[in-house]
């Protein structure tokens, strides 16, 4: 079967090539750069705990820095509001107690972001690739950048221009190629949106701060001309990122003026004369928010920037671009090694979920923008608004820049396609919801290896049995004792491979319940006891079989392929051939 073609080298495309080759999954990556990423040291990404797990899955803990933020501090003008202790691990989520081996905090739930340098990510990513060409699965095109794009029944048809350009055959094609999507436009998707949300001056510095290691957000700094949120956020290597939100408008942003920016607020935060320091890059980014109308065109997909463009308000886009990686290589990693059962419910499930989550983001920061950016400052809000709101909104804005809340917490896909048609028997409830990331508990395989749950996700689908008391039994006696033969045979049944594992808990669960994770950590199913026929079923929607609630029946399939058959024009969201 053809490779899967990825348009576009960043952290996204590179991360989706890498997931999938790990799968054994050819890939093309079609790199309109040379191959080389420019070093922007102002250029970072926060990383919530569960894309920090992923990049590490990948094998780039390399990337992600050994210091982690020991806490956020929100202030608003003199007064601290705000103080939060961090340093639980990547991993560890709410209802975890605390216990050996195990930190104080992790029972908070306020795990430490990872914060990097995203050319370090991407320099990881393209070494880790470079070095499984070898095996044929990967192949890396600098100086490529898609033109023309062709789809039939059977694949799609790419055509590069460049020094190397050339046609290339892919089974599917993803377009990771950023909010100038070429990929996007060829398909004739439109991406809707608001443009300059908000406007921030950046500027990367090696100094010495109060507080080494600890991320501030400041609203309304007292000191004369100040913006009206500065915020630092510590690197690895005494390095700091600071974020200055400029006033509405495109005002120049001069060197003189940023200069002044940096020395007013050291100088605020630390005192006359300023701490000497390094100014390492500077820059101005503007914020847009975006949504792409489609994410799927027959065998093209969007993903990252070209699908989706956030960032206002402590939302993080590359967080949302990995959580794209996640949710849709092992669907498509699926769907080539397994052929077409199932393979259209499958790969329209990851438009459904993962547009929805990122849409369900969106409308949230757009609702609170007016509130908390409210014209004339923080004196319109306490006119406009409850007493108490503004301290509300502080707090709003700790939870997105820290990964909680409607504006940074995980998604879930509570109604996802891929759950039973129909509720299965024995289904019970735990305090992980259904289509909620599992919480990251200690796990024991069949060859007696532990780990976090978390650890053994991008592989199958998990198998989870609740069996208090295993860890003190000996290994050879429980995988023959109680349920451990009868779920053993139950999983070996399943229409698709999945790894049984035990933990002695799981937050909220009674013993013998079984959990079914699905590959990009998402709690898929939770039944009492073992029930061959329910897990089944389970298994098989997970798939996009008959027992899927996104399965179409024959005369449901009908619009959609008339659409299909429908010429290049009559509908601009339409799955038919693109190109020029």
């Amino acid at each position: 079967m053809d490779p899967v073609i990825i348009a576009g080298a960043g952290p996204v495309g590179l991360s989706l090539a890498l997931a999938l080759a790990r799968r054994g999954v050819p890939v093309v990556v079609l790199d309109e750069g040379t191959g080389v990423d420019e070093r922007r040291p102002a250029r970072t990404a926060v990383l919530r705990p569960d894309t920090a797990a992923l990049v590490t899955r990948l094998g780039c803990a390399e990337a992600l820095g050994h210091e982690r933020w020991t806490g956020w501090r929100t202030v608003r003008r003199r007064g601290v509001v705000q103080e939060v202790p961090l340093g639980a691990p990547a991993g560890y989520g709410p209802g975890m107690a605390a216990g050996p081996g195990r930190p104080a905090g992790a029972e908070t739930g306020t795990a430490a972001p990872v914060h990097l340098v995203q050319h370090d990510l991407t320099r990881t990513l393209r070494a880790l690739l470079a070095h499984m060409a070898g095996s044929g699965l990967v192949t890396l095109a600098p100086g490529s950048r898609v033109d023309t794009l062709e789809q039939d029944a059977a694949g799609v048809s790419v055509h590069t221009r460049g020094p190397a350009g050339t046609w290339w055959r892919g089974s599917y094609l993803v377009g990771c190629d950023g909010p100038r999507s070429t990929v996007r436009k060829l398909l004739g998707i439109r991406f809707p949106g608001r443009t300059a949300v908000e406007r921030h001056a950046v500027a990367a510095l090696r100094t010495e701060l109060p507080r080494p290691g600890e991320a501030l957000l400041h609203r309304m700094p007292p000191w004369r001309d100040a913006d009206d949120e500065v915020t630092a956020r510590p690197l690895p290597g005494g390095v700091w990122r600071l974020d200055w939100l400029l006033p509405p408008g495109r005002d120049l942003v001069t060197p003189e003026a940023l200069l002044a920016r940096v020395e007013d607020t050291l100088t605020g935060w630390c005192g006359d004369p300023a701490p000497p320091y390094q100014l390492l890059d500077t820059g101005v980014y503007t914020v847009h928010h975006r949504l792409a109308r489609r994410w799927r065109a027959g065998r093209a997909f969007l993903a990252g920037d070209a699908a989706h463009l956030l960032g206002a308000l402590g939302t993080q886009g590359l967080d949302e671009g990995l959580r794209d990686v996640a949710n849709l290589s092992w669907k498509l990693a699926l769907a080539w090694h397994e052929g077409a059962t199932g393979a259209d419910v499958l790969l329209d499930s990851y438009q459904t979920e993962r547009r929805g989550a990122v849409g369900a983001r969106l409308r949230a920061a757009d609702r609170a923008l007016p509130l908390v950016r409210a014209s004339g400052g923080w004196s319109t809000v306490r006119r406009t608004v409850l007493p108490g709101a503004a301290r509300g909104h502080d707090a709003l804005l700790t939870d997105s820049h820290l990964g909680r809340g409607p504006l940074g917490a995980p998604p879930a896909y509570p109604r996802s396609p891929l759950a039973p048609a129909t509720a299965p028997s024995g289904c019970v409830t735990v305090a992980t919801a259904l289509g909620e990331p599992v919480a990251d508990v200690p796990v024991t395989t069949p060859d007696g290896t532990t780990a976090g749950l978390r650890d053994r996700l991008g592989g199958d689908p998990l198998v989870v049995l609740v069996a208090p008391g295993t860890g003190v039994w000996d290994r050879r006696h429980w995988l023959r004792a109680g349920l451990m033969p009868r779920l053993s045979a139950a999983i070996a049944a399943l229409p698709l491979a999945a790894e049984l594992l035990v933990a002695e808990e799981y937050p909220g669960a009674a013993a013998h319940t079984v959990l079914l994770v699905r590959p990009d950590g998402h709690l898929a199913a939770a039944m009492s006891g073992v029930r061959p026929a329910e897990l089944y079923a389970c298994a098989d929607a997970l798939r996009g079989g008959a027992t899927a609630s996104g399965a179409r029946t024959a005369d449901e399939e009908t619009p959609r392929k008339a659409l299909r058959k429908a010429p290049s024009g009559t509908a601009q969201d339409s799955p038919t051939t693109a190109g020029h």
